[in-house]
């Protein structure tokens, strides 16, 4: 227990000092990670700790890294990914493996031996730049969607890499192999599905495990959730939310597959849940956590005794994949015509190794395709390219990003979603009729609430929720409200939305809101938390009833309508006078100033709206 405790805690400190530095430095958290790694390696050598161990468990943040990242995607996304899946991502594997492979043969490797080298080192990191595009905000960049494209293309061919690797085995490698095989008998056994299995039954056994992910997503997990959500305790949905995932990566392992992919594609499977925003929220923190750890035990497992007596033929190789792979991608992204800055974020971004590759190194030694000493050097390779990729990013943004701002073809305004994103605050009689004259007029929301009935009483008429309490900050962060131009609260409770209008207009000063209150002394409250686009729940319809009422005394239509608007605008006048008079928590009969100053005001300005709606009354009906 001591162990452990120390263990985190050393992590923990190394984080916490090392990513703020980075960060006020303009390095960003990966760096500051890496970095993190590098300066505490020496205390965990001496601690003996099994830094390899520690790394296969926070590559849960990797896991949890891509069920957000599905998410994100409906299949209808996915599918519009196609020809950047298969001719980006494809051709980038194609291209770098094969490069790699002729450069391995003129260093006199054998070619199955280049061969495996080229397909290791064609992937990029998943974690590194998924996590650097989210934090500068360039993910929805042409250059983002298209690494992103890239990055998911390298997850799917993963798979058939796994199968394809055993068979570059080179004969010299069997006996060693055969001897590795011997001293991890004595060792522990890892547990598997697909273990002695003849080719046809692995195929049919992985299928069903596929089959299970996307049929749980679709028929099991929301129900589930629907059942945790009636007793409104949080800590039950974020162990429901763990349970998910963590089961989807373990069967992912059984079976044999990239517990990424699985994760990934259980995500594009919740996508369209109403428990989406939730578990995004819930599942983030973990996700942050786990990926920090996972980024400093890379820079922890540098062999810095390998690397110093091997420096710069190391470093050679490490600058020459990255030129590699940069210039393979800045071929492809003119092809694909990623135009502008964009080209350069795409190559530049996936110019290193990526985290599989610790996993296929090891996956070639135990298949006797690749030396244990060349695969120890590559190791070290894969770790400097990823610790050089957040200088990458450096440079594209101090240097490149600059220079095509002010360029008028840099085609910069693409790069922005067309749409103007709306989020909801509450589905209640309000929210959903707002809701629904939204989108009729073409516009997509994001409608947030708390009450699984409602929730369910709305999918009954197709219209789409999703749970979640609005005032929470994480859970606003997972709909996107960093990206909104309005939000509209329509909660059905006045302190969350004046405690949900405060939060927002101090941490999103420029964004629009839209809120609803109950009586004039919520008003006043609302104003002066700083919302001054405020719409009173029943005024409206007071207002009609009250022309109703002129009409029904033999009023015309057109001279009720006329009197009705002489009123409103003395009502709204009048609340913006002695707005600056009323003191929150105090309620308005109990507020001398305010009396003072609503009974001044009214004294003045009643005999003048008397005399407009008389005037009106007097004029002769057309």
């Amino acid at each position: 227990m001591t162990d452990t405790l120390l263990l985190t805690f050393i992590f923990l400190v190394a984080g916490v000092i090392s990513v703020p530095i980075a960060s006020r430095l303009g390095l960003g958290s990966v760096l500051g990670y890496l970095l993190a790694g590098i300066v505490i390696s020496p205390l965990l050598t001496l601690l003996a700790v099994d830094i390899v161990s520690i790394q296969h468990f926070a590559e849960l943040g990797v896991v949890m890294m891509l069920f957000l990242v599905g998410l994100e995607l409906n299949p209808k996304k996915l599918w519009a990914l196609k020809s950047k899946l298969l001719g980006l991502g494809g051709g980038q594997v194609a291209l770098t493996a094969l490069f790699i492979m002729g450069l391995g043969m003129l260093l006199d490797q054998e070619w199955r031996t280049s061969l495996a080298i080229g397909l290791v080192l064609a992937l990029s990191s998943t974690a590194i730049v998924i996590q650097t595009l989210t934090e500068k905000g360039l993910m929805k960049s042409d250059g983002g969607q298209s690494s992103f494209a890239v990055l998911l293309a390298q997850d799917i061919v993963v798979i058939p890499m796994l199968a394809f690797i055993p068979l570059l085995a080179t004969p010299e490698l069997i006996e060693s192999l055969s001897h590795a095989a011997e001293i991890s008998q004595g060792g522990s056994h890892s547990v598997s599905l697909v273990d002695g299995l003849e080719a046809w039954q692995t195929a049919l056994i992985t299928i069903g495990a596929i089959g299970v992910v996307i049929l749980s997503g679709r028929f099991l997990v929301t129900p589930i959730f629907r059942f945790i959500a009636v007793t409104q305790l949080r800590e039950l949905f974020i162990a429901a939310a763990l349970m998910f995932v963590i089961g989807t990566t373990l069967l992912m392992s059984l079976v044999g597959l990239s517990p990424a992919l699985g994760t990934f594609l259980a995500g594009v499977v919740l996508a369209n849940s109403p428990y989406r925003h939730e578990l995004e929220s819930d599942i983030a923190p973990f996700k942050g956590l786990l990926l920090g750890l996972f980024f400093m035990t890379v820079g922890a497992g540098i062999n810095f005794t390998l690397l110093f007596s091997h420096f710069l033929s190391i470093l050679g190789l490490t600058i020459g994949l990255i030129l590699l792979k940069a210039t393979t991608l800045f071929i492809l992204g003119r092809i694909f015509s990623i135009r502008g800055s964009n080209k350069w974020l795409f190559a530049l971004g996936l110019a290193q190794a990526g985290e599989f590759g610790f996993v296929l190194l090891s996956f070639t030694v135990s298949n006797a395709v690749i030396s244990q000493e060349v695969a120890d050097i590559l190791l070290l390779v894969v770790a400097l390219s990823m610790l050089l990729t957040p200088m990458l990013f450096i440079i594209y943004d101090r240097v490149i990003a600059p220079r095509y701002a002010t360029d008028k073809t840099a085609g910069t305004h693409d790069d922005l979603p067309d749409d103007n994103k709306i989020i909801i605050a509450g589905s209640g009689r309000m929210g959903s009729t707002i809701d629904n004259l939204l989108r009729l007029a073409g516009y997509h929301s994001t409608v947030i609430d708390f009450s699984v009935k409602r929730l369910r009483a709305l999918q009954n008429f197709g219209v789409k929720n999703y749970f979640g309490d609005a005032t929470r900050p994480d859970l606003l962060q997972a709909a996107g409200i960093d990206e909104a131009s309005l939000l509209i609260i329509t909660i059905d409770n006045p302190e969350q939305i004046t405690k949900l209008v405060k939060y927002a207009k101090e941490h999103y000063p420029n964004l629009h809101i839209i809120a609803r209150a109950f009586d004039n002394n919520h008003v006043y409250d609302l104003w002066a938390s700083g919302c001054r686009d405020i719409i009173r729940e029943n005024y409206d319809s007071s207002l009609r009833m009250g022309r109703s009422a002129f009409e029904a005394l033999g009023i015309s239509h057109h001279k009720a309508e006329q009197m009705i608007d002489v009123f409103n605008q003395h009502d709204k006048v009048s609340m913006v006078e002695v707005a600056d008079a009323h003191q929150i928590g105090v309620p308005s009969h109990e507020n001398k100033v305010f009396i003072a100053r609503l009974k001044k005001y009214l004294e003045e300005k009643n005999p003048q709206l008397q005399k407009a709606m008389q005037d009106i009354q007097a004029q002769a009906d057309d």
